[in-house]
């Protein structure tokens, strides 16, 4: 499916992103990996290896606009063009009523979710604008459609990430450039496992599905996006949430 195709997927250390860096190679694909956490990237590299992809990683702070501008450079440079970009990266684990929320806390969240999507989208852009083929998919949340409390820093930043989508597609669609988005409900926090939800926790109480969702069927969807069968689909954030209870 992705033959001839390069995708580079931020936060792919773990979770969701690690899941598509190797559905990805499993498809085809060769792979950028990006993420903060050396130990963790080189086991998805490793793993994607195995497959048999072309595979590249680079340590990176996506929140530091000069580090992105790095990356984004070698890897166009060693592999001659980005075809995918998936905005994975983010921070998430922070949970605090709105009034103990420091500024700080929200600066970073900010940073990160919302600038990080920003500067790797702009770092890439531009060569995909100049070919007239792109697919960007970022990734946003549900908090970021119904507004999660005690995570009123956390659902703005995703609720960012959903607009800056749908707007930026109607610039670039005219020029052969996809923007979507995906908003996952709960997912299995299993780091072991890519391929299995769960029937406990909260995540089985928050879906009328009754489980959460896996690593796995989040790449699934992304992939999607990123493929050529999608092309149809522009400017939506696709909400993969089991039919969640609003809360």
């Amino acid at each position: 499916m992705f033959k001839g195709k390069t995708a580079l997927i931020t936060g792919a250390a773990s979770g969701i992103g690690k899941a598509t860096a190797i559905t990805f190679a499993e498809k085809g694909a060769s792979v950028v990996i990006v993420d903060v956490d050396k130990e963790k990237l080189e086991c998805t590299k490793k793993e994607v290896e195995k497959i048999g992809a072309d595979v590249i990683s680079y340590i990176c702070d996506i929140s530091n606009e000069e580090n992105v501008n790095e990356v984004a450079h070698d890897a166009v440079k060693r592999f001659g063009k980005i075809d995918i970009l998936v905005n994975n990266a983010g921070v998430f684990r922070d949970m605090s009523d709105f009034l103990d929320t420091p500024v700080e806390l929200w600066k970073r969240y900010f940073d990160v979710n919302v600038m990080g999507t920003l500067y790797f989208t702009r770092a890439l852009l531009p060569q995909m604008l100049e070919r007239s083929y792109g697919k960007i998919i970022n990734v946003a949340s549900v908090a970021g459609v119904y507004g999660n409390p005690r995570m009123v820093h956390y659902s703005a930043t995703k609720g960012a990430i959903i607009s800056m989508s749908k707007a930026l597609a109607k610039e670039v669609i005219d020029k052969g450039v996809t923007v979507n988005c995906i908003s996952p409900g709960s997912v299995n926090s299993s780091k072991d496992s890519i391929d299995t939800g769960s029937y406990e926790g909260f995540g089985a109480q928050a879906a009328y599905i009754k489980r959460s969702g896996s690593h796995r069927e989040n790449a699934n969807l992304i992939c999607f996006l990123a493929s050529d069968e999608s092309s149809y689909i522009v400017g939506q954030n696709i909400q993969i949430d089991g039919c969640r209870k609003v809360q």
